[in-house]
């Protein structure tokens, strides 16, 4: 079966969401933990992140939602999502080791790239400009799945999956038997499908952080319909 990974923005009410998210078909959930400039983010992730900063969601506050979020959700697998500066900031070790104590099966450090400070096992992401060389390494270091960038730029909606996700899973599978998720620009049943075509997964960020401002009921059934595009695969 298709993996379908749900992203969210750390937040008092996210348990919940995270919660209604699985109940709709997620079988991860990525937890975003918030940072002031990131790169890597488009403009409905950069507002979610910019609220939750004004909520007080620092790192302490956000492993607090990350526990409260493991309680709900005792065997969902729980995937916090930030940058290098954070954890440069908290301690590199400090927080690995903070995070897993509150219930993190993994962690994604978006800006820092593969090879670099190896024994953090985190989820490694690649994408359509990465080399082959970088591939390898990326695959080799992975924590369980790699992440497939779809495209070159931000996170957001898109029209239609990225035309490069097809040769980048071609290179990605020369190299690894590592599963392989595909995120960015994916957003609704039919992106997913298609992506899903290709990969062994997909990775629903900026729409599902959209809907979820609408309660757990909006996500839930939203998350379902993502689900259902994937089900016949």
């Amino acid at each position: 079966m298709k993996k379908l990974v749900v992203y969210l923005m750390a937040g008092h009410a996210i348990p919940e969401l995270a919660a209604a998210a699985v109940d709709g078909g997620a079988d991860v959930v990525e937890l975003g933990f918030p940072f002031s400039d990131p790169l890597a983010d488009g403009p409905v992730i950069r507002r979610a992140g910019e609220r939750a900063l004004a909520e007080g969601m620092r790192t302490r506050a956000c492993l607090e939602c990350l526990e409260r979020t493991r309680e709900l959700l005792p065997d969902t697998p729980l995937v916090p999502m930030t940058y290098a500066a954070l954890l440069e900031a908290y301690g590199w070790d400090l927080f690995a080791d903070d995070a897993h104590a509150a219930g993190a099966t993994s962690l994604i450090v978006a800006d820092l790239p593969a090879g670099e400070r190896p024994e953090l096992r985190r989820v490694q992401l690649v994408a359509p400009t990465s080399t082959d060389e970088r591939l390898r390494v990326a695959a080799e270091q992975t924590d369980g799945w790699l992440y497939l960038v779809t495209l070159t730029g931000t996170t957001g909606a898109r029209q239609e999956v990225s035309p490069e996700l097809a040769a980048l899973v071609e290179r990605t599978r020369a190299v690894t038997k590592t599963p392989l998720y595909a995120g960015f620009g994916i957003s609704t049943p039919e992106h997913a499908r298609a992506a899903a075509e290709l990969a062994d997964g997909v990775v629903v960020g900026s729409r599902a952080v959209e809907v979820a401002e609408e309660g757990p009921a909006a996500l839930t059934a939203y998350v379902r319909t993502l689900r259902d595009g994937l089900a016949t695969l």
